[in-house]
């Protein structure tokens, strides 16, 4: 029997300061941030894995973290980076995570075109892509499925909303008969053409 795995890859959050920021003062303070307002309204920061978009308005867009966690220091180093150079932050900031983007493997071979004959919210054009896209609506997220069983989800707000969906394409595509132990599919398919 299968067993699905999946890592997470990316997190794009949200950050609300509650100020104002002086954005041509920072951009001389941080060591590598970019800054051309003319081209982009926002401050550039790289740090690690992670990238910080900053803005006037107190407000930011913080992508590259792998873990709610690592999202969660990222943060702090923000904040410290801020103060240090002079930006009083008061209190903890709104932090809100807008998307998490996960990949892994359901664990089976997926037919992915009876999927798409049988499973609503489905989209399924081989002559465009080879993988499947299936709209979760109820949890407000998308997987693209191989036949392989190999996915990524996309649209989660946090780490149980990815296993959710994980569980609901397993048991939806079981109700569907289309799950089969990696490499059965085939070996069935060519016993059945004898």
């Amino acid at each position: 029997m299968g067993k699905p795995t999946y890592r997470i890859e990316n997190i794009v959050a949200t950050a609300e300061f509650g100020i104002k920021i002086n954005l041509d003062r920072l951009a001389e303070r941080i060591a590598g941030a970019e800054y051309n307002p003319d081209a982009f309204p926002g401050l550039i920061i790289r740090r690690h894995r992670s990238s910080v978009l900053l803005f006037s308005t107190g407000k930011a867009v913080i992508t590259g973290s792998k873990s709610e966690e690592e999202l969660e220091r990222n943060v702090n180093e923000l904040i410290t980076a801020l103060e240090k150079n002079g930006v009083v932050v008061p209190g903890k900031p709104n932090v809100k995570v807008q998307n998490i983007v996960a990949s892994g493997s359901l664990g089976y071979d997926v037919d992915i075109e009876k999927v798409a004959l049988l499973v609503p919210d489905t989209f399924y054009e081989p002559e465009q892509f080879p993988g499947l896209i299936y709209r979760l609506n109820e949890l407000h997220t998308v997987m693209l499925i191989f036949s392989s069983g190999k996915f990524v989800c996309t649209g989660a707000k946090n780490k149980n909303n990815v296993e959710e969906s994980i569980k609901k394409a397993l048991k939806v595509f079981t109700d569907a008969g289309a799950l089969y132990e990696p490499g059965e599919r085939f070996k069935t398919e060519e016993e059945a053409l004898g």
